[in-house]
């Protein structure tokens, strides 16, 4: 004879809660200004937990058991058109993401110069064999770039404002997908603050 079901050994259903980081494009330029403040209000009307700001340039970390990304940053979109009045594009990753693009070297073989600076720009999903292909094309000695998985890797030799290729090239390589963009110093930082690597 079977022995009796134990109430308590019934199967749970566990959900993963996840932790995002969401990227917001432009946030504070173009006479708009959204303090912190509002955001974390915005991100926890919408159910989201442990919200949180990383300074000022529109980082947003916050836990849900959502796990679709498309979905939940046309979420995130509508939810800033409605409380900000325009619109505000969203690019989100995971907290494993993000320690792996903090700690990804993109252009290892490279001799490092006074005044280099590395930035990584989000794109909402990998791009093709010929649009990675454009974008390093754009490489030259002052401004190298490096494709991998949904992001690019722009390493300017010296000042972002005497940047030899302008922001008009690098839209038309990608095919006028929004992007955001954030330097490596501020990625490595928000991979510290959830735990990530930082070198």
């Amino acid at each position: 004879m079977d022995p009796p079901i134990r109430p308590w050994r019934t199967r749970r259903i566990i959900h993963v809660v996840q932790r995002y980081i969401a990227f917001l494009r432009a946030l504070n330029v173009g006479g708009h200004t959204v303090t912190m403040e509002t955001l974390r209000t915005v991100f926890q009307g919408m159910g989201f937990t442990e919200v949180s700001t990383f300074i000022a340039s529109g980082n947003v970390i916050f836990r849900t058991p959502a796990a679709d990304v498309r979905s939940l940053e046309r979420r995130i979109e509508t939810a800033l058109k409605d409380a900000l009045g325009y619109e505000v594009a969203t690019f989100l990753r995971r907290e494993d993401e993000l320690a792996e693009i903090a700690a990804y070297e993109p252009f290892q073989g490279v001799n490092a110069r006074p005044g280099d600076r590395l930035h990584i720009l989000f794109l909402p999903a990998a791009p093709d064999a010929g649009v990675r292909g454009r974008v390093e094309a754009l490489s030259n000695d002052a401004d190298l770039f490096h494709v991998r998985g949904a992001e690019v890797y722009w390493l300017r030799r010296g000042n972002l404002m005497d940047a030899t290729v302008k922001d008009v090239e690098i839209t038309r390589a990608l095919g006028k997908v929004p992007t955001t963009m954030r330097n490596l110093n501020t990625v490595r930082r928000i991979a510290a603050k959830l735990g990530g690597p930082v070198h």
